[in-house]
């Protein structure tokens, strides 16, 4: 039963991402009200796993932390589909540090640093990468980013299948016990084959390569999406460990929590943004 739950509400999960990528060029909407609730539910999952070992965080904080999250998400979305200044970015961003600097004068009974350190630490985790995908959309393609989406559950399914039958060597045994080098290999294999797909394939060109990247930025894009995917499923299990829970949350019925299916985007998102910067000669 509990394979079936994993199963559909998993699939919800990736139908409704490729969707808001398909229709990004007909309508934004959809991937606006999904990635905002990304943030959203990333940034209180966050501030939770953040503030492990402090007294519960007061809901105005949580408040103005998921404010500021989506406030930041929603100004580079403007940015570039409503107004084209990075003024609405910086009065956004200007406004949640004024706003949340000044009501941590007012919390006499809690440790400032350690609030402002896991207020901030939430903000560039989750809210930062996720408002990056804008940037990738619209200053390269919306269809990157899906490539980036299937690159990352590529990496996943090729590290399972082959960490699961020949996985011997431990990649990082004291913060995730299952991870092998062998499984990282598989995940490199089935990754890199699609880069090349994505690059060379004429159908396969034509959806996922609509601006022409190279074979080269291609191959160096599944890469990074290797190693950044890693590192970033291995940086959040280092955060549950260091609480001491297993999933950072509840809200998908057999997966967990929002961060345990969007960890290694965090990550990916910052390393495809340099990837492509530099091939487009900045």
């Amino acid at each position: 039963m509990n394979i079936v739950k994993r199963t559909i509400f998993g699939g919800i999960y990736v139908a409704l991402i490729v969707a808001s990528l398909l229709l990004w060029d007909t309508c934004k909407c959809l991937f606006l009200v999904l990635f905002s609730l990304f943030v959203i539910l990333g940034m209180n999952e966050a501030s939770k796993l953040l503030n492990h070992k402090g007294k519960p965080i007061p809901i105005l904080i949580k408040a103005i932390d998921v404010l500021g999250g989506f406030g930041l998400f929603v100004a580079f979305f403007g940015y570039y589909n409503l107004y084209s200044h990075e003024i609405l970015i910086l009065c956004a961003l200007a406004a949640y540090l004024l706003v949340r600097f000044t009501v941590q004068l007012y919390l006499s009974s809690r440790n400032a640093v350690a609030d402002v350190q896991q207020s901030l630490g939430a903000l560039l985790y989750v809210a930062f990468p996720i408002s990056l995908l804008n940037t990738i959309a619209s200053d390269f393609s919306p269809r990157i980013v899906l490539a980036m989406f299937i690159f990352i559950w590529l990496n996943d399914t090729g590290a399972f299948l082959v960490g699961c039958t020949i996985g011997k060597h431990r990649l990082f045994e004291r913060i995730s016990p299952k991870k092998s080098w062998e499984g990282v290999a598989g995940g490199a294999a089935f990754v890199i084959a699609a880069a090349i797909a994505f690059a060379c394939v004429p159908w396969m060109k034509e959806v996922f390569n609509p601006i022409n990247l190279s074979v080269a930025t291609w191959i160096a894009l599944g890469v990074v999406t290797v190693i950044a995917s890693t590192l970033g499923d291995l940086f959040e299990s280092l955060l549950k460990r260091t609480a001491g829970v297993k999933d950072s949350g509840n809200i998908i019925p057999g997966h967990g929590g929002i961060l345990d299916r969007i960890d290694s985007l965090l990550f990916v998102t910052l390393a495809t943004v340099i990837i492509l910067q530099i091939a487009s000669g900045m």
